[in-house]
């Protein structure tokens, strides 16, 4: 686990280090939208849920509707993050075969073609149905709706001290990166993105971003 416990966050152009405090209001007002928010969804998407579930076990009955994943939230806590199913179900053990064709940068691994992702996948990666689940992990509190990516526990093994600073906060199911271009962008420009939103987050920015999210939720063309 990484202890990243407190706020001060490192300046990569100058070295000092910058104080990022949210007021008690701030953070009472996201964790009741985030509530609100996540069991309206829930229920507003069951049907949705029932569909997806279906077709997924149509498409490979012997494998899981879901697909739980260690991932890594606030000043480093692992918590287990879900996600419908959109790979074959020994997608894990297929990736070291695949990491030479890595297509982003950074401690992020993309690939656009990717042989894993079975035929519904591909649609529910598309149209980032396969993200709904994280509404479970919103209602625990280990996610938000808004905030940084939760990254992979190998990602973090190559993080930099300013990399780092993502991990202040806790993750959310979308945020400034998904909503400025997600698989186009590289990782360094999804750390300045996560850092300019966790800089100036407040409720509206968290608004602005929820609003965004779905409008591009059945429109993306850059989710892969």
């Amino acid at each position: 686990m990484t202890n990243l416990a407190g706020e001060d966050f490192i300046n990569s152009q100058s070295g000092a280090k910058i104080k990022v405090k949210d007021s008690k209001l701030y953070s009472s007002q996201k964790r009741i939208i985030d509530i609100i928010g996540a069991s309206i969804g829930l229920f507003a998407l069951s049907g949705l849920f029932a569909l997806i579930a279906l077709l997924i076990k149509i498409e490979d009955p012997k494998g899981p509707i879901f697909f739980t994943q260690k991932r890594v939230g606030k000043n480093g806590k692992e918590f287990n993050m879900y996600k419908f199913r959109s790979m074959v179900a020994d997608a894990e053990e297929r990736l070291i075969g695949l990491l030479n064709q890595n297509e982003t940068t950074g401690a992020m691994f993309k690939m656009k073609n990717d042989p894993r992702v079975t035929r519904i996948g591909r649609f529910i990666r598309k149209t980032s149905i396969d993200e709904l689940p994280q509404l479970f992990n919103v209602l625990k509190g280990e996610m938000s709706l808004v905030g940084p990516r939760p990254p992979l526990i190998r990602e973090v093994a190559e993080y930099t001290n300013y990399d780092k600073q993502r991990l202040l906060v806790t993750p959310g199911c979308t945020g400034l990166w998904q909503v400025s271009g997600r698989s186009t962008i590289g990782f360094n420009e999804m750390v300045e993105l996560d850092l300019k939103y966790i800089r100036n987050r407040n409720t509206w920015f968290d608004i602005k971003i929820i609003f965004k999210t779905v409008l591009l939720l059945f429109g993306s063309k850059n989710a892969y």
